[in-house]
């Protein structure tokens, strides 16, 4: 008798390329000045420019809420330095209109 092959699912493996982030990309951070429909944003980054950017499918997947003015950090791509992949969001956000004990 032959033996049953285990079927695989998916999303059972996660190789370890898939969770380092992408050699061709740059990585920088920056804050969410706008927010559009369909996960679209301009994000002001720590350098000065101000870009486009797009919430990431893995974010999508987990339902990773990005809102004004959070801190996250942005994959360009050296093609095209006007466009972003939104690829984390920090937490250390402060909401707006609340003040910081001084």
């Amino acid at each position: 008798m032959r033996k049953k092959k285990k079927k695989k699912t998916p999303h059972a493996f996660q190789s370890p390329e898939q969770s380092e982030p992408r050699q061709d990309h740059l990585e920088l951070e920056g804050t969410v000045a706008d927010v559009y429909a369909g996960g679209h944003f301009t994000v002001t980054l720590d350098a000065g420019p101000t870009i486009k950017a797009v919430v990431s499918g893995r974010m999508r997947r987990y339902r990773v809420r990005v809102l004004l003015g959070d801190r996250v950090k942005v994959a360009l791509s050296p093609y095209d330095l006007t466009h972003g992949l939104i690829t984390y969001r920090t937490l250390n956000r402060t909401p707006q209109g609340v003040r910081r004990a001084a």
